[in-house]
């Protein structure tokens, strides 16, 4: 069986050479820029509140420093950024495979990055309690529960902000053990007739605590009687951030539960973290459907609600269609395995390893004129550009049911060091389960149309 696989891989390669050999692929300009030799940051809170209370706001993109990375190398970071995303999409994938785990009006908040600590997540800033006391939250369409870390702690870990403690906010209400908000947890416990929350992560992390209901803040609008997990025992890879505003489709999360307040509907904008200037955020309600966005039919996984699944049908490689690449890989059959997952969580694109080999083959094809530079941590394509200012690459378009996605070449060959080596940010994996993460979605407007059962993509969204 294993040799007729790679019969098969041989020929549709040899099909694709053929059509190079044959047709001008399509290219486009890479302008080069490698990893900066710092990129940590001062943290700038900025204003907590908008005198204006307005509803949109341009944001700046920052680094959290926590205090072991202030000695740590770009080079570096990155690696123990793959590393935990290597985690994430494993955790990712258990959980998509039924192993066990535990676990009307616009509004928009501040969204940063969290580079400088190693992390492939975006932060958010968010007021909690009354009066709000804002914080930086780790922004995951991958998870449900909201959470933050709450004194008095028997064990936290090292964040930015002070923790929250719920005896200082007039809106904080623990949940009853038994009542329906508490029976809606995965995994939920009673203490003395608290409810009480635990989740865990498939790299061991975990977060245990209260289960309550609080008031979240975003730059003035207040959204009451939010489902929070106030964790008092936090531990694992978690870094720098409070918590996490869980923007999955189950319905402890923070999209379905306050829903009826924004229409079912938000949106992010994340850019590039390691390069750009320009503002990151995340949007609720109507204005955060863009009109120049093209959308997909978002499908349902009736084993798991949590995830954003999507119908990928393919690739293209300057401009011609990768054959290997074909729609059953990435198929949801009915018991809810396999398919393709939007995580905003999760930094390099992962796909089964099949239409990986094909991708990146035809890749290399068609990059075969650039000098190659040793593997790098789990990316195996790598070519060496130093001294260069720019180079031409075949283009990469995703097709997804109904959308042709085009990526920007900096959105597939990224810097991993400061000496000019770039690699190509897809990787394989043995799972079932392939994941579009936000290394390919960076400068996209990604739009949740939860009430229109879509998810859309709007190419230059951050300007």
């Amino acid at each position: 069986m294993e040799g007729k696989t790679i019969s098969l891989s041989f020929l549709f390669l040899s099909l694709f050479a053929i059509y190079v050999s044959s047709t001008s692929l399509q290219y486009q300009t890479l302008l080069l820029h490698s990893l900066p030799l710092t990129q940590l940051q001062s943290l700038d809170h900025g204003s907590d509140l908008d005198p204006d209370n307005t509803l949109s706001l341009q944001l700046h993109h920052v680094d959290l420093v926590s205090p072991s990375s202030f000695n740590a190398t770009p080079h570096a970071l990155f690696k123990l950024r793959l590393q935990r995303d290597a985690y994430r999409a494993k955790a990712i994938s258990d959980l998509a495979a039924g192993k066990p785990h535990a676990g009307g009006r616009d509004f928009s908040s501040s969204v940063v990055s969290g580079l400088s600590q190693g992390s492939g997540e975006y932060f958010t800033r968010i007021g909690v309690g009354t009066p709000p006391k804002y914080v930086y939250m780790v922004l995951d369409t991958g998870s449900d529960v909201v959470w933050i870390q709450c004194s008095p702690c028997k064990k936290c870990y090292t964040q930015s902000d002070p923790v929250f403690d719920p005896s200082k906010s007039s809106s904080f209400l623990g949940v009853a053990c038994g009542s329906p908000l508490c029976r809606r947890l995965d995994s939920a416990s009673c203490n003395r007739k608290k409810c009480l929350y635990q989740v865990s992560y498939g790299d061991g992390s975990f977060t245990v605590g209260d289960f309550s209901t609080e008031t979240l803040t975003f730059r003035g609008t207040r959204v009451n009687n939010v489902a929070l997990g106030c964790g008092h025992d936090n531990e694992g890879l978690f870094v720098g951030a409070a918590g996490l505003l869980g923007l999955g489709r189950g319905r402890l999360s923070f999209p379905i539960q306050a829903g009826r307040r924004f229409g079912r509907k938000f949106s992010y904008c994340l850019v590039d973290r390691s390069s750009s200037s320009r503002p990151s955020y995340l949007v609720f309600g109507e204005s955060a459907v863009s009109r120049t966005a093209v959308f997909t039919p978002l499908v349902n996984n009736p084993k798991l609600d949590t995830f954003y699944y999507v119908e990928l049908t393919g690739i293209s490689v300057g401009g011609a269609r990768v054959p290997a690449i074909r729609p059953s890989l990435f198929k949801l059959d009915a018991a809810g395995d396999g398919g393709v997952i939007v995580d905003s969580g999760t930094s390099v694109t992962r796909l089964t390893r099949p239409a990986y080999v094909a991708l990146r083959d035809a890749f290399r094809m068609g990059a075969r004129d650039l000098k190659r530079a040793p593997d790098f941590s789990l990316f195996d394509t790598c070519f060496d550009l130093s001294g260069k200012t720019e180079v031409k690459v075949p283009t990469v378009v995703m097709h997804f049911r109904g959308a042709d996605v085009s990526l920007p070449a900096s959105n597939y060959l990224i810097p991993v060091d400061s000496d000019g080596t770039f690699c190509f940010a897809f990787a394989g994996t043995m799972s079932g389960l392939s994941i579009i993460g936000n290394i390919q979605q960076q400068g996209f407007r990604v739009v949740f149309d939860l009430a229109g059962s879509r998810l859309g993509f709007a190419p230059r969204g951050c300007a």
